[in-house]
Protein backbone atom coordinates (compact mmCIF):
# COMPACT_ATOMS: atom_id res chain seq x y z
CA UNK A 1 0.00 0.00 0.00
CA UNK A 2 1.49 3.04 -1.17
CA UNK A 3 1.85 5.76 2.06
CA UNK A 4 -0.62 8.72 0.45
CA UNK A 5 -3.37 5.78 0.96
CA UNK A 6 -2.19 4.78 4.23
CA UNK A 7 -2.15 8.58 5.48
CA UNK A 8 -6.19 8.59 4.07
CA UNK A 9 -7.01 5.59 5.76
CA UNK A 10 -5.81 7.20 8.97
CA UNK A 11 -7.35 9.70 8.81
CA UNK A 12 -10.61 8.76 7.78
CA UNK A 13 -10.12 6.46 11.19
CA UNK A 14 -9.63 9.64 13.50
CA UNK A 15 -12.27 11.22 11.55
CA UNK A 16 -14.19 8.61 13.11
CA UNK A 17 -13.19 8.78 15.88
CA UNK A 18 -13.55 12.12 16.83
CA UNK A 19 -17.12 12.02 15.29
CA UNK A 20 -18.11 9.00 17.67
CA UNK A 21 -16.23 10.84 20.78
CA UNK A 22 -19.00 13.89 19.81
CA UNK A 23 -21.92 12.18 20.57
CA UNK A 24 -24.21 14.48 22.29
CA UNK A 25 -23.95 17.17 19.73
CA UNK A 26 -27.52 18.03 19.41
CA UNK A 27 -28.38 17.36 15.86
CA UNK A 28 -26.07 18.92 13.23
CA UNK A 29 -24.19 21.95 13.01
CA UNK A 30 -26.53 24.04 11.03
CA UNK A 31 -29.33 22.54 13.60
CA UNK A 32 -27.52 23.60 16.78
CA UNK A 33 -24.71 25.71 16.09
CA UNK A 34 -22.28 26.38 19.22
CA UNK A 35 -22.82 22.67 21.09
CA UNK A 36 -20.33 20.45 21.33
CA UNK A 37 -20.13 17.64 23.60
CA UNK A 38 -18.49 17.97 26.70
CA UNK A 39 -15.56 16.33 28.44
CA UNK A 40 -16.70 16.30 32.14
CA UNK A 41 -14.42 19.55 32.85
CA UNK A 42 -15.08 21.15 36.02
CA UNK A 43 -14.47 24.44 36.61
CA UNK A 44 -15.26 25.95 40.04
CA UNK A 45 -15.57 29.94 40.75
CA UNK A 46 -15.07 32.08 43.62
CA UNK A 47 -18.15 34.59 44.44
CA UNK A 48 -19.91 33.60 41.76
CA UNK A 49 -22.61 35.26 40.18
CA UNK A 50 -25.90 35.04 41.26
CA UNK A 51 -28.11 33.09 38.84
CA UNK A 52 -31.58 33.56 37.29
CA UNK A 53 -33.65 31.20 35.98
CA UNK A 54 -37.19 30.44 35.76
CA UNK A 55 -39.61 28.83 33.07
CA UNK A 56 -42.15 26.49 32.55
CA UNK A 57 -42.17 22.63 32.76
CA UNK A 58 -43.24 20.09 30.42
CA UNK A 59 -46.18 19.87 32.80
CA UNK A 60 -47.09 23.42 32.10
CA UNK A 61 -46.06 24.31 35.97
CA UNK A 62 -43.67 27.35 36.95
CA UNK A 63 -40.11 26.58 37.65
CA UNK A 64 -38.12 29.38 39.27
CA UNK A 65 -34.49 28.83 41.01
CA UNK A 66 -35.34 31.36 43.79
CA UNK A 67 -37.62 28.86 45.10
CA UNK A 68 -34.44 26.57 46.20
CA UNK A 69 -32.99 29.58 48.43
CA UNK A 70 -31.56 27.36 50.96
CA UNK A 71 -31.07 24.48 48.67
CA UNK A 72 -27.71 23.38 46.63
CA UNK A 73 -29.24 23.53 42.88
CA UNK A 74 -28.03 21.85 40.14
CA UNK A 75 -29.08 23.22 36.65
CA UNK A 76 -28.88 20.17 34.26
CA UNK A 77 -28.61 20.83 30.78
CA UNK A 78 -30.40 17.57 28.63
CA UNK A 79 -32.08 16.54 25.93
CA UNK A 80 -33.70 12.46 25.72
CA UNK A 81 -31.13 10.83 22.56
CA UNK A 82 -27.98 12.43 24.25
CA UNK A 83 -26.03 9.51 25.40
CA UNK A 84 -24.22 11.19 28.07
CA UNK A 85 -27.32 12.77 29.39
CA UNK A 86 -29.05 8.93 29.53
CA UNK A 87 -26.18 7.77 31.45
CA UNK A 88 -26.14 10.33 33.82
CA UNK A 89 -30.08 10.65 33.93
CA UNK A 90 -30.31 7.80 36.89
CA UNK A 91 -27.01 9.48 39.45
CA UNK A 92 -29.06 12.89 38.77
CA UNK A 93 -32.55 11.31 40.00
CA UNK A 94 -30.47 9.61 43.49
CA UNK A 95 -28.91 13.56 43.53
CA UNK A 96 -32.44 14.88 43.71
CA UNK A 97 -33.74 12.47 46.55
CA UNK A 98 -31.64 14.28 49.30
CA UNK A 99 -33.39 16.76 51.47
CA UNK A 100 -30.37 19.02 50.41
CA UNK A 101 -30.39 19.45 46.97
CA UNK A 102 -32.96 20.18 44.33
CA UNK A 103 -32.43 19.44 40.17
CA UNK A 104 -33.69 21.39 37.59
CA UNK A 105 -33.31 20.30 34.30
CA UNK A 106 -33.25 22.50 31.09
CA UNK A 107 -34.28 20.91 27.42
CA UNK A 108 -34.98 22.90 24.18
CA UNK A 109 -35.08 20.22 22.02
CA UNK A 110 -37.52 17.46 23.24
CA UNK A 111 -41.56 17.98 23.07
CA UNK A 112 -42.95 17.37 25.90
CA UNK A 113 -44.15 13.56 25.50
CA UNK A 114 -40.51 12.77 24.26
CA UNK A 115 -39.04 14.63 27.51
CA UNK A 116 -42.02 12.88 30.01
CA UNK A 117 -41.21 9.51 28.21
CA UNK A 118 -37.54 10.47 29.53
CA UNK A 119 -38.31 11.32 32.61
CA UNK A 120 -40.43 8.16 33.45
CA UNK A 121 -37.28 5.98 31.79
CA UNK A 122 -34.95 7.23 34.52
CA UNK A 123 -37.29 7.90 37.64
CA UNK A 124 -36.56 11.85 37.35
CA UNK A 125 -39.27 13.51 39.46
CA UNK A 126 -37.82 17.10 39.49
CA UNK A 127 -39.39 19.40 36.91
CA UNK A 128 -37.21 20.31 33.41
CA UNK A 129 -38.13 23.76 31.96
CA UNK A 130 -39.23 23.38 28.21
CA UNK A 131 -36.72 25.72 26.51
CA UNK A 132 -37.84 25.40 22.80
CA UNK A 133 -37.70 29.67 22.87
CA UNK A 134 -33.97 28.99 24.13
CA UNK A 135 -35.17 32.33 26.53
CA UNK A 136 -33.95 29.74 29.98
CA UNK A 137 -30.04 29.13 27.96
CA UNK A 138 -29.90 32.42 27.20
CA UNK A 139 -30.64 33.52 30.51
CA UNK A 140 -27.92 31.02 31.70
CA UNK A 141 -24.96 32.26 29.09
CA UNK A 142 -25.55 35.74 30.80
CA UNK A 143 -23.60 34.55 33.61
CA UNK A 144 -22.07 31.04 31.96
CA UNK A 145 -20.72 29.70 29.12
CA UNK A 146 -23.24 26.71 28.06
CA UNK A 147 -21.82 25.29 25.08
CA UNK A 148 -22.43 22.10 25.46
CA UNK A 149 -24.88 19.12 26.60
CA UNK A 150 -25.12 18.00 28.90
CA UNK A 151 -23.84 21.29 30.95
CA UNK A 152 -24.52 20.95 34.88
CA UNK A 153 -24.49 24.06 36.67
CA UNK A 154 -24.07 23.98 40.93
CA UNK A 155 -25.64 26.84 42.26
CA UNK A 156 -24.88 27.22 46.42
CA UNK A 157 -28.19 27.59 48.85
CA UNK A 158 -27.42 31.92 48.64
CA UNK A 159 -28.33 31.38 45.13
CA UNK A 160 -24.57 31.99 43.32
CA UNK A 161 -22.82 30.32 40.75
CA UNK A 162 -20.37 27.79 42.63
CA UNK A 163 -19.39 25.48 39.88
CA UNK A 164 -19.54 24.08 36.12
CA UNK A 165 -19.29 20.54 34.79
CA UNK A 166 -19.23 20.47 30.51
CA UNK A 167 -20.16 17.20 29.78
CA UNK A 168 -21.29 13.86 31.78
CA UNK A 169 -21.26 14.91 35.49
CA UNK A 170 -19.18 12.16 37.59
CA UNK A 171 -21.61 11.26 40.80
CA UNK A 172 -18.72 11.96 43.25
CA UNK A 173 -17.51 15.25 41.64
CA UNK A 174 -20.98 16.25 41.74
CA UNK A 175 -21.33 15.40 45.70
CA UNK A 176 -18.16 16.94 46.02
CA UNK A 177 -19.66 20.33 44.81
CA UNK A 178 -22.86 19.78 46.49
CA UNK A 179 -20.75 19.23 50.32
CA UNK A 180 -19.32 22.52 48.93
CA UNK A 181 -22.01 24.73 47.88
CA UNK A 182 -24.37 23.99 50.78
CA UNK A 183 -21.14 25.05 52.83
CA UNK A 184 -20.24 28.29 50.74
CA UNK A 185 -23.12 30.33 52.77
CA UNK A 186 -21.10 29.86 56.26
CA UNK A 187 -17.69 29.53 55.40
CA UNK A 188 -17.33 32.53 52.79
CA UNK A 189 -15.74 32.71 48.89
CA UNK A 190 -14.64 29.41 47.50
CA UNK A 191 -10.85 30.30 46.88
CA UNK A 192 -10.35 28.46 43.96
CA UNK A 193 -11.29 30.94 41.38
CA UNK A 194 -11.71 29.64 38.06
CA UNK A 195 -10.02 26.53 38.68
CA UNK A 196 -10.65 23.77 36.66
CA UNK A 197 -10.19 20.01 37.58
Amino acid sequence: MKPAARIAILIAVVAAIVLTLAACAPGDAAESPGYVSGDGTVTVFDAGDPVALAGTSFAGDAVDVADYRGQVVLINTWYASCPPCRAEASDLAELDARDDVQIIGVNGRDDAPTAEAFERTFGISYPSIDDADGAATAALQGVVAMNAVPTTLVIDTEGNLHARVIGTADPSTLRSLIEEAGGAASSGADSTAGAEW
